[in-house]
């Protein structure tokens, strides 16, 4: 069975949409996403939409956003701005190392001192053991929160430019890193990408050819759906 995009919801009755298969009587196998309450008999009266036309279009419209420039230089700039907001937890291991390091050092000067006992030196041991501790996890800490400059996500963007919208794998990363939902009416679609104020509206009549508009014009006006997580 083919593998559909998940998550489509209809805001008419609320249920989901999934993908499904079948013959015509021609032999023809066709595909399209159909909605569970109608699958299930319960009063939906949702047409089936055709997978290919709808995930040519988000595609082809996730495409041409990342051609503009402008585009880019707002999403690097969004990431630089996420990169850069604060992490609460270093700085609280910092100065929870920079104790220790007092302590540290106000130890070794008592050493120094001639004041080595047994109970000095497990307590240099506990130190410097708190010590390896606090390091490991301040590193840990950011290597959750790699940093990146911008020549380097503008260039990692850039790559998105050169995919072949043909091939499986790299349609589904195109969708999965800019998509984040998008809303189907009778006459247009409206996409929703993964940055701030990320929308575009297209109306269904700008895809059509003179040549197809009248084949393919029922096929396009449905009812309201929802699209997450493509």
């Amino acid at each position: 069975m083919w593998q559909s995009f998940p998550g489509y919801r209809r805001l008419v009755c609320g249920a989901l949409m999934f993908g499904e298969s079948g013959t015509s009587a021609t032999g023809r196998t066709y595909y399209c996403y159909k909605c569970a309450n109608v699958k299930r008999r319960k009063g939906c009266n949702k047409k089936t939409v055709q997978k290919d036309w709808l995930e040519d279009l988000v595609v082809r419209e996730t495409m041409k956003l990342i051609q503009d420039d402008a585009v880019i230089d707002k999403i690097v700039q969004l990431v630089m701005d996420v990169q850069n907001q604060e992490n609460t937890t270093i700085p609280l291991l910092e100065k929870q190392l920079r104790e220790v390091n007092k302590k540290l050092d106000n130890l070794m000067k008592a050493i120094e001192d001639g004041l080595y006992t047994r109970t000095t030196k497990e307590r240099l041991e506990a130190l410097e053991s708190q010590k390896d501790e606090l390091t490991v996890k301040i590193a840990d800490e950011k290597l959750k929160k790699p940093s990146f400059n911008e020549d380097f996500i503008r260039f990692w963007l850039m790559k998105f430019r050169k995919f072949d919208i043909s091939q499986k794998k790299q349609r589904k990363a195109l969708i999965e890193i800019f998509v984040n939902a998008i809303f189907l009416y009778d006459d247009r679609m409206l996409i929703t990408f993964n940055y701030k104020d990320g929308t575009q509206t297209v109306r269904f009549e700008d895809t059509l050819t003179a040549d197809s508009a009248e084949e393919k014009s029922s096929d396009y006006l449905f009812s309201t759906l929802i699209l997450f997580g493509l």
